[in-house]
């Protein structure tokens, strides 16, 4: 057997096309090589089990070798083999049968995954690091004969007898100068654990030094020698492939570690997915604990399929608010090989990412009835992930309403429907609006606080990064009601009674108190305002309006409010008209002292709001001294 011939392709030289083309991605070829030594491995098993073989399928471990010296890469397998006449059909032919519209569609796409696989250019990947590829190969069939087959890199190919002695296939790469830092045991290493890090069919990449026990010394204690064995790159059957049945709970944790090696924290809890129908999609996925700063928790889900993994930016299979999840996701649904543009239009993926918000509902759901207590203990780690998910996700904030937690600043826990149960009458204003009042830092506001509760109000805590978007959540959903700051008015205006109370001073002395205290105060962002308060509320308040400090909140947060994040900050002085101090401080003896105690009592508001900073801080207690003095 000896034949010359040329790849029918209707197109000068594909091969250069791919090599600039995907150069950028060009580690991407073990992969490929890899894959398809694990399906011809997969192929015999199969026919094995269905009397097709009558053969020992016997030791089917992949080798990867690589030579420094000779510029070779070999990916060998003991799988089914080739004839060649399905040489000729399956390299020289269906390979490339895609090749004359990948030359036609390669310009205009955006990343190399648009390109290889989808057009059957998986084996050819070999060229982008390769000057010459040689297949030495031997068919399972009885009496074949080994095959040889050599291309290097123009259309041109040669069929000639093999050498192999043994079924399966050798893939020998000539690696060209451009890519010699493929000829390096660390980076190879690197790419295998990458891509084939549970691949089902051992993958062995040379062998390893480790210790094992020898004995005891002279002393008694143990010791331990040396020996090589095989480095197998993989673990063949990582607990996703198998039934939730099968694992304890140490497996699961086990498993985590073997994916986050370097994770200090263990996860909270975990989802297996498990699905044949209408799609297939196993999986894992873990509930980390949630640090405050969740972009950095991102991109920690890796994509497979077939065990053979292709991402870990999964954006477009998970919804965005799950990214904040760990784990795995398999589907052979999903090609090897996807884009972008790919993910966004096809169904399956849709489907798979309704599924995985469906399942990830339920769990919490079956949590939080089967063991409230422990739920409520894990809330603080999951609050801002389920928070994140109610905003992002109708179908999930409908599930979510049954198990999303609120806190009150005594450490009581509510579901949002009790929530609004206990505060649905006490809180009720005069508009017939139901009144949440919160704190997003209770010991910065706790003067609020405690004047709130002395009026038999409750108060939330809402101090988490994403809370001032799902304080406006909370106001959307919820009938006529309101989520006010606890420090953004005083409470007689933040929940408005009927019976408003009568102010002492008169229409005079009320005007006198704003140009007193507007003097001393002498700030253009303190706008004061003299209110009919109880006795026992402050002499002076300091507030900023709820609506503009809410949308300063957010735009920090990125809440894509940032024309009101660079707005300076504006404060309402409520001026207590009721209170003694008041009536003391605008009958003092002369001007001076008048505006000495006004700008004490205006210090005071701002101290209790931790506003009172730096030299004012210092002239306040120098004040103080002296007027105790």
């Amino acid at each position: 057997m000896n034949e010359k011939g040329n790849i029918s392709i209707h197109t000068e030289n594909i091969f250069p096309v791919i090599k600039k083309f995907l150069y950028s991605d060009n580690e991407i070829f073990l992969r490929e090589l890899v894959s398809n030594a694990v399906d011809a491995t997969q192929k015999l098993k199969r026919l094995a089990s269905l009397g097709q073989y009558k053969g020992e399928v016997g030791d089917v471990t992949i080798d990867v070798a690589f030579d420094e010296k000779a510029k070779t890469i070999t990916i060998s397998d003991q799988g089914i083999g080739m004839t060649a006449e399905e040489v000729k059909k399956y390299i020289n032919q269906i390979a490339f049968s895609g090749a004359t519209e990948f030359v036609e569609k390669f310009k205009e796409a955006k990343d190399a995954n648009e390109i290889i696989g989808r057009f059957g250019l998986g084996f050819y990947s070999a060229f982008m690091v390769a000057d010459k590829v040689e297949i030495q190969t031997l068919s399972y069939q009885e009496g074949a004969e080994p095959t040889r087959w050599v291309c290097d890199g123009s259309t041109s190919y040669e069929i000639t007898e093999g050498n192999r002695t043994t079924r399966g296939s050798d893939i020998i790469l000539h690696i060209n100068a451009d890519s010699e830092e493929f000829l390096d045991k660390g980076k190879l290493q690197e790419i295998l654990e990458k891509y084939g890090k549970f691949l089902p069919v051992p993958i062995r990449f040379g062998t390893r030094t480790t210790s094992e026990p020898d004995g005891e010394d002279k002393d008694g204690k143990p010791q331990y020698k040396s020996v090589e064995v095989d480095n197998i790159i993989n673990n063949t059957q990582p607990a996703w492939t198998k039934a939730p049945s099968e694992l304890k709970d140490e497996d699961y944790l086990a498993f985590y570690r073997e994916l986050y090696p370097y994770s200090l924290d263990e996860p909270l809890f975990w989802i297996h997915l498990n699905v044949d129908y209408p799609f297939n999609l196993t999986g894992i996925l873990y509930f980390p604990k949630l640090k405050e700063n969740f972009e950095i928790q991102k991109n920690k889900i890796k994509l497979y399929s077939r065990q053979v993994f292709i991402t870990d930016e999964v954006k477009d299979i998970v919804p965005e608010f799950l990214m904040l999840l760990h784990g795995v996701i398999d589907s052979p649904d999903i090609p090897l090989n996807v884009s972008r543009s790919f993910l966004q239009a096809d169904s399956n993926v849709k489907k798979i990412n309704a599924h995985i918000t469906k399942k990830v509902a339920d769990k919490l759901a079956e949590l939080f009835k089967a063991d409230r207590k422990g739920f409520e203990e894990k809330w603080p780690d999951i609050a801002l992930f389920v928070k994140y998910g109610m905003l992002s996700d109708d179908k999930f904030a409908d599930k979510a309403n049954e198990f999303c937690l609120v806190k009150n600043t005594d450490n009581e826990i509510y579901t949002l429907k009790e929530y609004a149960e206990k505060v649905k009458d006490i809180q009720l204003d005069k508009d017939g609006n139901v009144v949440y009042l919160y704190t997003n830092n209770a010991a910065q506001q706790d003067g609020y606080i405690t004047t709130a509760k002395d009026s038999g109000y409750d108060v939330l805590v809402m101090d988490s990064p994403i809370d001032s978007h799902f304080v406006a959540y909370i106001e959307q959903k919820a009938e006529k009601t309101q989520l006010k700051r606890v420090d953004a008015d005083v409470i007689d205006k933040l929940i408005q009674k009927e019976d408003a109370k009568t102010l002492q001073l008169t229409e005079e002395e009320s005007k006198n108190a704003v140009e007193l205290f507007e003097k001393a105060i002498s700030r253009d962002n303190m706008k004061v305002h003299v209110e009919a308060l109880s006795e026992s509320e402050l002499p002076v308040t300091v507030t900023i309006d709820e609506f503009m400090r809410r949308m300063k909140d957010m735009a920090q947060t990125g809440g894509g409010m940032s024309f009101y994040g660079s707005m300076p900050d504006n404060y309402k002085v409520t001026v207590n008209g009721n209170h003694p101090l008041i009536k003391r401080i605008l009958s003092g003896e002369d001007d001076e002292e008048r505006q000495q105690l006004a700008k004490q009592a205006f210090d005071l508001a701002l101290l209790s709001r931790g506003l009172l900073t730096g030299n004012e801080l210092t002239n306040f207690v120098k004040r103080s001294v002296n007027l105790i003095g």
